[in-house]
């Protein structure tokens, strides 16, 4: 029976559809026959359903243009069919051939001075990659371990933390936390194509990943060529990067006994028992990446002690320490949002109230710091962020009495007087004191 045989029925029996029942074809195929290779999955990038699902995920993205200038609100202008019907033909013909990336750097949260080079693909190339991720990913979501969390369905940070929390909890003192150093820029092309070959054969679909991976980068009016590393920025370079490092996920779990692995992306910690054990898995992690022509970050690689409280470390934007239960008399790991995490909120919160916005109405600044706060809590809910969420409302308070005596021409804050607690609760005002929410959300 073929897989469009059985997506069909698939989709009549589960009520799913039709890129939904392909991709449970696929990843049950391949669920069943770990060893089975792909052979025909590059037609399927073209059909109409998987390109106007990709179109719909990149237009929900939003994002700037590529190199030819071209944005999605030109594309929707033009006529989306007809883009569609562009893109189809060029895969159909096997004439496709990705543009350059247009290179950008953003600043980093918290970090001021550092940036993030991200490499932007044109609207028609995200498009064209989104569809493959659409009918890659079925296929490699069946091999994926379950100590992966990153960019992955129905998976998100939170599991990560509370995979690492409970591990910690059960006797597990000393953590390796690691970062893998430039993975995005750094990951061995072979090595990587190596991974996927494990499990596809088709030529084109092969040609069509490695022509992403080979394209070059325009900075500066000129187009450099990237020996190594994914797209950064693009759609299918969080799959790509997954499938290089499943290679770290498979090998640990075959080996065993050192420890407990939590990765998210490029980010990952090791719960052991032993300051022994964590050495040994700092090398051993850095002996499996380095297949991959990846290394450990000499910088922000470390080993922790937590038992009884003597340290914490920071792990996907919280900080995670042991503190003593008063009823139980034991220790367990607490997370709460980091110092980055805080300090980023508080660069917001001035922003928004900055002297200089002071012709726009008090419900106009309370509207956006309601917008920024309650983005900001949806994700640092998590753990125990009670005593982190007064200190930010307090600091809400702080600096919009200061920017309410800017508009008024008072001087200092005002906010034990003019601006107090009942001025503050006569206005709509996010307050995140009082807003925990128990259990893992997923992203």
């Amino acid at each position: 029976m073929n897989a469009e045989l059985s997506a069909r029925q698939i989709r009549r029996t589960e009520g799913v559809d039709s890129v939904q029942a392909l991709q449970r074809v696929l990843y049950r195929s391949a669920k069943q026959l770990p060893q089975r290779q792909f052979h025909a999955l590059y037609d399927k990038v073209s059909r109409r359903d998987i390109l106007v699902r990709a179109w719909e995920q990149v237009r929900a993205n939003g994002g700037a243009p590529g190199v030819d200038g071209v944005a999605i609100d030109d594309i929707e202008a033009a006529g989306v069919s007809e883009f569609l019907d562009k893109i189809a033909a060029s895969l159909k013909s096997v004439t496709y051939r990705p543009k350059a990336l247009r290179r950008v750097e953003i600043p980093k949260p918290g970090q001021p001075g550092k940036f993030r080079p991200l490499s932007i693909p044109t609207v028609l190339d995200r498009t064209v990659m989104t569809a493959a991720k659409l009918v890659l990913e079925a296929i490699f979501e069946a091999d994926f371990k379950p100590s992966s969390f990153g960019f992955r369905p129905k998976r998100s940070a939170h599991d990560a933390l509370e995979a690492a929390r409970k591990e910690a909890n059960a006797n597990g003192n000393w953590i390796l936390d690691a970062d893998i150093e430039n993975c995005f820029s750094e990951i061995d092309h072979d090595a990587l194509m190596t991974q996927v070959e494990r499990r596809v054969c088709d030529r084109n679909m092969l040609k069509l990943l490695r022509s992403w991976l080979r394209v070059g980068v325009l900075k500066d009016g000129a187009v450099t060529n990237r020996p190594a590393g994914t797209p950064q920025g693009s759609p299918i370079s969080p799959l790509l990067a997954n499938i290089a490092l499943n290679l770290l996920d498979e090998e640990w779990e075959q080996e065993g006994g050192n420890g407990k692995l939590a990765r998210f992306a490029d980010d990952l910690v090791v719960v052991c028992k032993t300051e022994r054990q964590a050495n040994r898995a700092k090398e051993r992690v850095g002996d499996i990446i380095a297949k991959l022509g990846l290394r450990l970050h000499p910088d922000k690689t470390k080993i922790v002690d937590l038992s009884k409280g003597a340290s914490g470390f920071d792990f996907l934007g919280f900080h995670l320490h042991k503190r003593k239960s008063r009823k139980w008399q034991k220790w367990y790991l607490h997370a709460w949002p980091s110092r980055r995490a805080l300090s980023v909120i508080r660069g917001r919160i001035r922003q928004i109230t900055d002297r200089r916005y002071v012709g726009s109405s008090i419900n106009e600044i309370v509207e956006r710091l309601n917008q920024a706060l309650l983005s900001w809590s949806r994700y640092y809910r998590y753990g125990v962020p009670s005593e982190s969420f007064g200190a930010i409302d307090s600091y809400t308070h702080e600096c919009l009495a200061i920017f309410a005596s800017n508009k008024h021409g008072r001087r200092g804050r005002n906010w034990a007087t003019h601006y107090n607690s009942d001025w503050l609760d006569k206005l709509d005002l996010v307050r995140l004191s009082g807003t925990k929410r128990y259990g893992v959300a997923h992203a």
